[in-house]
């Protein structure tokens, strides 16, 4: 899967990740590969990301935003 996260100003993070765990304002949620489509508010917390190479990475996410997966494309907009 292709993970992007944006603020308004600019491209945070781009890589091909295995898996993504994200504080949704209705609790946590994980997207993996073919996860159905989705279009969801996130709350104030940490996004948690693994590459396909096993790396894993920690986002904090201040102030909350959306997030919309379709097709193993997600599209994170933080504010």
């Amino acid at each position: 899967m292709i993970v992007e996260i944006r603020t308004p100003d600019k491209l945070i993070f781009s890589k091909e990740v295995t898996m993504v765990q994200l504080p949704g304002t209705k609790g946590a949620f994980e997207i993996l590969k073919n996860h159905a489509p989705i279009v969801s508010t996130l709350t104030k917390g940490k996004i948690t990301l693994k590459e396909v190479n096993g790396e894993n990475h920690v986002i904090d996410l201040p102030n909350g935003g959306l997030i919309e997966s379709n097709k193993n494309k997600i599209i994170i907009l933080m504010e």
